[in-house]
Protein backbone atom coordinates (compact mmCIF):
# COMPACT_ATOMS: atom_id res chain seq x y z
CA UNK A 1 0.00 0.00 0.00
CA UNK A 2 1.13 3.53 -0.48
CA UNK A 3 -0.46 6.83 0.69
CA UNK A 4 -0.01 9.85 -1.40
CA UNK A 5 -0.43 13.18 -0.40
CA UNK A 6 -0.74 16.58 -2.78
CA UNK A 7 0.30 19.84 -1.58
CA UNK A 8 1.54 23.21 -3.24
CA UNK A 9 -2.02 24.06 -5.20
CA UNK A 10 -3.33 27.52 -4.98
CA UNK A 11 -4.69 30.43 -7.20
CA UNK A 12 -2.19 32.26 -9.64
CA UNK A 13 -2.46 34.34 -12.35
CA UNK A 14 -1.96 33.56 -16.34
CA UNK A 15 1.72 33.21 -16.95
CA UNK A 16 2.38 32.50 -13.44
CA UNK A 17 4.24 29.46 -11.96
CA UNK A 18 3.19 26.89 -9.06
CA UNK A 19 5.44 23.95 -8.18
CA UNK A 20 3.09 20.93 -6.87
CA UNK A 21 4.84 18.08 -4.34
CA UNK A 22 3.54 14.67 -3.64
CA UNK A 23 4.68 12.83 -0.92
CA UNK A 24 4.47 9.34 -0.45
CA UNK A 25 4.59 6.79 2.47
CA UNK A 26 4.07 2.96 2.66
CA UNK A 27 5.72 1.03 0.30
CA UNK A 28 9.72 1.40 -1.00
CA UNK A 29 8.38 4.93 -3.25
CA UNK A 30 11.67 4.23 -5.45
CA UNK A 31 10.17 1.20 -6.87
CA UNK A 32 6.67 2.90 -8.58
CA UNK A 33 6.38 4.90 -11.83
CA UNK A 34 4.59 8.11 -10.51
CA UNK A 35 2.42 9.79 -12.44
CA UNK A 36 0.61 13.64 -12.59
CA UNK A 37 -3.10 13.81 -13.61
CA UNK A 38 -5.89 16.63 -13.77
CA UNK A 39 -9.68 17.01 -13.64
CA UNK A 40 -11.17 19.96 -15.10
CA UNK A 41 -14.74 21.24 -13.91
CA UNK A 42 -17.18 19.36 -15.92
CA UNK A 43 -14.23 17.18 -18.12
CA UNK A 44 -12.78 14.17 -17.31
CA UNK A 45 -9.62 13.51 -15.80
CA UNK A 46 -6.43 12.99 -17.92
CA UNK A 47 -3.05 12.54 -18.15
CA UNK A 48 -0.44 15.06 -17.52
CA UNK A 49 3.16 13.38 -17.11
CA UNK A 50 4.82 10.46 -15.72
CA UNK A 51 8.43 9.75 -14.42
CA UNK A 52 9.93 6.92 -14.40
CA UNK A 53 11.21 5.01 -10.93
CA UNK A 54 14.50 6.00 -11.74
CA UNK A 55 13.36 9.14 -12.95
CA UNK A 56 15.50 9.06 -16.28
CA UNK A 57 12.65 8.97 -18.46
CA UNK A 58 9.70 11.15 -18.28
CA UNK A 59 6.56 12.02 -20.71
CA UNK A 60 3.91 14.80 -20.56
CA UNK A 61 0.77 15.26 -22.73
CA UNK A 62 1.29 17.63 -25.81
CA UNK A 63 -0.77 20.39 -23.62
CA UNK A 64 2.20 20.54 -21.16
CA UNK A 65 4.83 19.95 -22.76
CA UNK A 66 7.64 22.36 -22.54
CA UNK A 67 5.92 24.08 -20.02
CA UNK A 68 5.17 21.45 -16.73
CA UNK A 69 8.81 19.61 -15.71
CA UNK A 70 7.94 16.27 -13.37
CA UNK A 71 10.74 15.22 -11.32
CA UNK A 72 11.22 13.14 -8.21
CA UNK A 73 13.54 12.81 -5.18
CA UNK A 74 13.84 8.81 -3.80
CA UNK A 75 15.63 10.28 -0.83
CA UNK A 76 12.57 12.39 -0.06
CA UNK A 77 9.77 9.66 -1.29
CA UNK A 78 8.33 12.86 -3.27
CA UNK A 79 7.75 13.77 -6.87
CA UNK A 80 6.76 16.98 -8.25
CA UNK A 81 4.98 18.82 -10.76
CA UNK A 82 7.35 21.88 -11.71
CA UNK A 83 4.31 24.35 -13.87
CA UNK A 84 5.57 27.28 -15.95
CA UNK A 85 3.73 29.55 -18.12
CA UNK A 86 0.11 28.55 -16.70
CA UNK A 87 -2.96 29.47 -18.35
CA UNK A 88 -6.63 29.73 -16.86
CA UNK A 89 -6.86 26.00 -19.27
CA UNK A 90 -4.93 24.89 -16.53
CA UNK A 91 -7.49 25.06 -14.28
CA UNK A 92 -7.91 21.69 -12.31
CA UNK A 93 -7.71 19.58 -9.41
CA UNK A 94 -4.30 17.56 -10.00
CA UNK A 95 -3.72 14.11 -8.49
CA UNK A 96 -0.46 12.22 -8.56
CA UNK A 97 -0.22 8.80 -8.81
CA UNK A 98 1.64 5.29 -8.24
CA UNK A 99 2.04 2.36 -10.95
CA UNK A 100 4.09 -0.63 -10.66
CA UNK A 101 4.35 -0.24 -14.39
CA UNK A 102 7.74 0.69 -16.33
CA UNK A 103 6.02 3.99 -16.95
CA UNK A 104 2.17 4.67 -18.38
CA UNK A 105 -0.14 7.53 -19.16
CA UNK A 106 -3.45 5.76 -18.75
CA UNK A 107 -5.06 5.75 -15.35
CA UNK A 108 -6.10 2.64 -15.10
CA UNK A 109 -2.41 1.42 -14.98
CA UNK A 110 -2.43 3.46 -11.82
CA UNK A 111 -2.77 1.69 -8.58
CA UNK A 112 -2.39 4.34 -5.85
CA UNK A 113 -3.84 7.81 -5.48
CA UNK A 114 -3.58 11.05 -3.55
CA UNK A 115 -6.78 12.96 -2.90
CA UNK A 116 -5.48 16.02 -5.72
CA UNK A 117 -5.00 19.84 -4.75
CA UNK A 118 -6.72 22.51 -6.73
CA UNK A 119 -5.13 24.28 -9.64
CA UNK A 120 -6.30 27.93 -10.45
CA UNK A 121 -4.96 29.85 -13.34
CA UNK A 122 -7.24 33.26 -13.40
CA UNK A 123 -6.98 35.32 -16.86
Amino acid sequence: QVQLVESGGGLVQAGGSLRLSCAASGRTFSRYAMGWFRQAPGKEREFVATIRWSGGITYYADSVKGRFTISRDNAKDTVYLQMNSLKPEDTAVYYCAATTIFIATMQDAYAYWGQGTQVTVSS
